[in-house]
């Protein structure tokens, strides 16, 4: 890993994203990119897109403030001794977030995400949900404020279908890195039931073609696939949980089922996704 992109706002959300940002640069020797996105239309405050004084008037002012929040951001401890840089950008948000991410070639998107009920509601229906639909890169998506981002327990939970294998290697060099536990997991409902022997198989099929070390495979059934989600990270004090997407219908296609909104405080999890 050799470049990390976070999306600021400069909220408390984004601090957090920020700084575990930083505890992942500091294992991976990682540079870190501030992104801030103007979301208004370019040519009212980008004096490279008008030529009116009153435009170029008001993208001083603009950039002026966004440069003093930035300097005051860059002055947190958590980024001592790592290469930090800023970019600023006159783009909707998550439209912004994918074109940069692409431009600057990164290999990680570490956003902040706030006012979810439940694992659905955290990366659906917002700019977060967006990015993680929309980027080829994995995203991680922080909502609480972490003493240190430090992880030794991950939870894979995926349908280990043939499609899903596409993104199991991303998966397996993120864990690398932390040189973390992975916990490979199948959540079995009463919607969409199979055996244990079957469930089994799926798992053993999933894993043939890899040496894997520091593993665990699970069968769990619950009522929901969210419920059984966040029910087993919390179980076993997961300190992430890593998820496939697909880009053509965000995580519809993973959460298909009814969302419990009780489970708010289950949801403060990392959550990492890989699109497929």
């Amino acid at each position: 890993m050799n470049r990390i992109l976070v999306p600021v706002d400069f909220s408390d959300q984004a601090k957090y994203a920020c700084k575990a940002a930083a505890s992942i640069a500091k294992k991976t020797k990682s540079e870190i990119i501030l992104l801030h996105m103007f979301d208004v239309p370019s040519e009212t405050i980008d004096p490279g897109n008008s030529s009116s004084s009153n435009s170029g008037a008001q993208a001083i002012y603009y950039m002026k403030g966004v440069h003093k929040k930035f300097e005051e951001f860059m002055a947190f401890s958590f980024f001592d001794g790592l290469d930090v840089k800023e970019d600023v950008r006159f783009h909707k948000a998550f439209e912004g977030v994918i074109e940069e991410s692409r431009k600057l070639n990164v290999d990680l998107i570490v956003m902040g995400s706030q006012g979810a009920t439940g694992l659905k509601e955290m990366l659906v229906g917002s700019n977060t949900e967006k990015v993680v639909r929309l980027s080829h890169i994995p995203v991680l998506v922080i909502k609480e404020d972490l003493q240190e981002f430090n992880v030794k327990d991950i939870v894979f939970a995926s349908d280990f279908s043939e499609e899903t294998k596409k993104s199991f290697p991303k998966v397996l060099e993120f864990r690398d890195f932390f040189d973390a536990k992975l916990h490979l997991l199948y959540i079995n409902t009463v919607h969409k039931f199979e055996s244990t022997k079957k469930s089994n198989q799926r798992l053993y099929s999933f894993i043939d073609n890899y040496e894997l070390k520091n593993y665990s495979m699970n069968v769990y059934n619950d009522s929901t696939i969210e419920e059984g989600i966040l029910n087993f990270s919390r179980e076993i004090d997961a300190d992430i949980i890593a998820i496939n997407t697909h880009g053509r219908s965000g995580l519809y296609n993973l959460f298909s089922e009814s969302i419990s909104k009780d489970l708010a405080n289950h949801a403060l999890r990392p959550v990492i996704t890989f699109k497929i």
